[in-house]
């Protein structure tokens, strides 16, 4: 078939009036994936679990959880990092990417790269031994530990537990050795059965046992105490300023995820923080439901990156 000029310029005209197709509005799409990069059952998963439930529920789209753990939790950081940035996939992030852009000189992905969109609950670390151990103070511990050889467990090397130990012993001149283990539920065994002197880990793992009375508690990490566990005292009121570490667990985005989309979660991330059930929930496991805008997310993930390289360059930490 033989098309002329006229017959050319009358398809051209039909084709303008051809409805357009639109671009889905985000995120109607398809569900949101959201990368956990730990296994089940710890706090950062069972928190991330409670954020997607309630951005399900905000943004009228499924938001389907994937653990994807292992290797420091890169596994699933280099899972999003590569994934496309188009507001379809989020990822549980937590103070582990400020650490490993140091302890991973060779990663295939930049961990500072990501497109940051909540701070969700700070994670406060302890220092904990058990009830009939003779330290009572942050004083004590450290005379122990000049006295007698201490073991002190944390969830793995590499750690913020283990970076905030290297921390305390050279503020105070003290030396133990750093026992570090695949999560930190084996290390509290291991301390409830006398084979640890101390455990440094995150509030949230051992609340329970101090208010039982098993455990007792040494310091907490933050700047002010803790409404889990208000009766330990933090580091400044133990004797050591300038070395408070908090956690945090919260999410971020693919590098080159849309700000505006970053912001959308982030707003409604702090809806539901402000809900009385959702922060009562976060509380029961010893953690402090926060709400910052994205910009105080980046500027935090850096600033402890900074910090902790200096921590594992004086250490000499080394990934496993």
């Amino acid at each position: 078939m033989v098309l002329n000029r006229r017959s050319l310029l009358g398809l051209g005209v039909a084709a303008l009036a051809l409805p357009v197709r639109a671009e889905p509005a985000w995120p109607t799409e398809r569900p949101l994936r959201y990368i956990v990069p730990v296994a089940a059952g710890g706090s950062q998963d069972i928190v991330a679990r409670l954020l997607a439930r309630q951005l399900a529920a905000a943004l009228g789209q499924n938001v389907q959880v994937d653990n994807l753990p292992g290797a420091g939790s890169n596994i699933g950081y280099d899972a999003a990092a590569r994934a496309n940035p188009d507001g379809y996939t989020l990822l549980a992030g937590s103070d582990s990417l400020s650490i490993n852009s140091a302890l991973f000189p060779r990663l295939g992905f930049n961990p500072l790269a990501f497109t940051p969109v909540a701070r969700a609950v700070r994670v406060p670390q302890i220092l904990v031994v058990r009830a009939d151990s003779p330290a009572r103070t942050l004083e004590e511990f450290v005379a122990l530990t000049r006295r007698d050889a201490v073991a002190v467990g944390t969830p793995g090397n590499g750690s913020l537990a283990h970076l905030l130990g290297e921390v305390v012993q050279a503020a105070t001149e003290c030396r133990w050795t750093h026992v570090p283990y695949k999560g930190g539920a084996l290390a509290v065994n291991d301390l409830l059965g006398g084979s640890l002197q101390g455990v440094l880990i995150n509030i949230g793992a051992v609340t329970d046992h101090v208010r039982g009375g098993r455990l007792r508690g040494i310091f907490v990490s933050a700047g002010s105490r803790t409404a889990a566990l208000p009766e330990v005292p933090t580091l400044a009121e133990a004797g050591l300023t300038g070395a408070e570490a908090v956690g945090w667990h919260g999410i971020v985005a693919p590098p080159g995820t849309d700000p505006a989309i970053a912001l959308r979660l982030n707003l409604a991330i702090g809806q539901a923080l402000a809900r009385p059930e959702v922060a009562e929930r976060i509380a029961a496991l010893g953690l402090e439901p926060v709400n910052e805008p994205p910009a105080a997310l980046s500027a935090l993930i850096r600033s402890d990156a900074e910090r902790w390289a200096k921590v594992i360059q004086r250490a000499r930490i080394q990934a496993d």
